[in-house]
């Protein structure tokens, strides 16, 4: 049934067709009895699936990564699909439209996105006061069958330089801090020009260790988590390792997209045509997954690991869950796969 939904939707501009389906998913969860029948369709309601994690509790261990809910609109919707935890952003300092349009395309041969956004988002406050009003309207149960976990993704904006990266991530951080349960912070993306020079590792010791300092002040405080590119080098992921290790970090989420596009099925000369982008979904599956092997590894699994990359189904899952990832996400698979996807892969879980 979705496999016909889809060939029809994807005969119309990617973006578009985001904003649509979810739209539509808006109205339909607005109903009810409507919502209340989505929720039973797509929702695997298993104490068995649960899972604690950051000191954090989980219904279920699969989620969805940053960049598809980036403003926080959506959060009922997805919580009726069955997602048992949501990363809204990458939320950004102040308001930012992100790069011209066309800025996402299919790759339906490889099952792939490619995608330049730009960390477009409605700014830090707007945001904030969206899940200030999600609290109230839905008053956050403490039941860990029930809750859905909301994980901040917060980026720089465009126009700062990176000497100044650190203020905005401490404006996000401050901001969102009482209406989220935990932090990712992105410097990762390749759609930011110079975002992904902030992974080298004094830019991220000074930024990690501020926000840290931030966070201990507080009365409760947050996990932190750092995403990471699975373009780096190793040396670069042992610098992520020791980093991580030297200032107790709570996690990290790997990986982001790729900017590499080798072992392509899709012809070159359309890859080419599309231009600069990351790359996400089954061509990044491998490469996410020997990132999350070596560092769990290389740490003796000392590190906490979020797992992104390629996830379609339960053997994917299984696949960065046997490579160390104890929570996974998805995005790409979620699209190509359809709104039963966290069912199937918890149900095989």
């Amino acid at each position: 049934m979705y496999k016909l939904l889809r060939s029809i939707l994807f005969l119309f501009p990617t973006e578009w067709v985001h904003y649509f389906s979810m739209n539509t998913l808006k109205v339909l969860c607005s109903i009810g009895f409507i919502r209340q029948f989505i929720t039973w369709l797509f929702t695997a309601n298993d104490p068995r699936l649960a899972r604690k994690h950051f000191g954090l509790a989980f219904k279920n261990p699969i989620g969805l990564g940053a960049g598809f809910d980036k403003n926080a609109r959506y959060l009922r919707e997805l919580e009726a699909l069955g997602f048992g935890f949501v990363e809204i952003g990458t939320v950004t300092p102040l308001p930012q439209a992100g790069n011209d349009k066309p800025r996402l395309f299919r790759l339906p041969k490889d099952k792939a996105l490619i995608n330049r956004m730009g960390f477009n988002n409605d700014g830090v406050k707007v945001i904030a006061e969206r899940l200030r009003e999600w609290a109230i309207i839905n008053g956050q149960s403490e039941d860990s069958h029930t809750r859905l976990i909301i994980g901040g993704n917060i980026g720089k904006n465009k126009v700062t330089p990176n000497e100044d990266a650190w203020k905005d991530y401490e404006i996000c951080f401050k901001e969102l801090h009482p209406y989220v349960n935990y932090f990712v912070v992105n410097v990762s993306s390749p759609n930011t020009p110079g975002l992904r020079e902030l992974q080298e590792k004094e830019s991220l010791r000074k930024i990690l260790m501020h926000l840290q300092m931030i966070n201990n002040g507080k009365a409760q405080s947050k996990p932190i988590l750092l995403k990471i590119a699975p373009d780096l080098t190793t040396e670069q992921i042992d610098d992520v390792i020791d980093l991580a290790l030297e200032i107790k970090l709570d996690g990290l989420v790997a990986t982001n997209t790729t900017i590499d596009r080798s072992n392509l099925t899709t012809p070159e000369n359309e890859v080419t045509a599309i231009g600069a982008g990351g790359l996400s979904g089954a061509p990044v599956k491998l490469k996410s997954t020997e990132v999350i092997r070596y560092i769990t590894n290389k740490s003796g699994g000392k590190i906490p690991l979020i797992a992104s990359g390629g996830i379609f189904n339960v053997a994917d899952a299984k696949e960065k869950k046997d490579a160390g990832g104890l929570l996974m996400q998805v995005w790409t698979g979620f699209i190509y796969e359809g709104p039963a996807i966290v069912k199937k892969i918890c149900k095989g879980l």
